[in-house]
């Protein structure tokens, strides 16, 4: 216990106080220095994690507004391009799903509702509905401005549509729907088919040549 006395005698000392006076000074700004750094790593780490946020909303809404252009034109394309689009919708739902933005769920179930609704409307009204396909894009990037009244409107949209949705009508839209997917089936399978080449082994008759002619 002498030394701890020693000690304590030698702190409380008027020789002491310049020594203890810069180490409170030391540790003072280490500390400063120490928060000040992780204030930085911090805001640096924040800035990259919302630049990536919004390059994943970006390619998310991207994707879903490619879709919806192969939507409005759906009765166009080719069984073959059909099942790639199809790909891609699937794909632009999981990264919309997966986004981190409350309510992204809300979001993709509404792009699949509209996206459908583009499709049905591509085998009735014809080719490239711009105006709804203009509509579906800035509802999106609305959405990515504002997520949380656009959220709202989302859902409202959605209960609305259930609550207009019947038995009966939905039957008969669904039997529609599949008569129109034959009939487009249909149309490319009765497709004219190329000419069957000749068989490798047929024997063609020789040209004539000029000993031919004289004769």
């Amino acid at each position: 216990m002498q030394w701890w006395n020693d000690l304590i005698s030698w702190l409380t000392s008027n020789s002491a106080r310049p020594t203890v006076l810069a180490a409170v000074v030391l540790f003072v700004a280490v500390l400063a220095a120490g928060l000040l750094a992780a204030w930085i790593a911090s805001a640096a780490i924040r800035r990259v994690v919302e630049q990536r946020d919004r390059e994943a909303k970006t390619a998310a809404i991207a994707a879903l507004v490619d879709a919806a252009t192969e939507a409005s034109v759906w009765n166009s394309l080719t069984p073959q391009e059909q099942v790639l689009a199809d790909r891609a919708v699937g794909q632009a739902d999981i990264l919309v799903r997966l986004l981190p933005i409350k309510g992204s769920d809300v979001a993709a179930n509404w792009a699949a509702h509209q996206l459908h609704e583009l499709k049905r409307a591509s085998a009735t009204f014809g080719y490239q509905l711009d105006p709804a396909v203009a509509e579906f894009r800035d509802r999106l990037l609305e959405w990515q401005r504002r997520p949380s009244r656009t959220r709202k409107q989302f859902q409202n949209d959605l209960t609305r549509w259930r609550s207009q949705r019947q038995e009966p009508e939905q039957a008969a839209v669904a039997a529609q729907d599949a008569w129109v997917a034959e009939q487009h089936h249909e149309r490319y399978q009765s497709a004219t088919p190329l000419a069957p080449l000749a068989p490798v082994g047929t024997a063609t008759a020789p040209a004539p040549t000029l000993d031919d002619a004289r004769a």
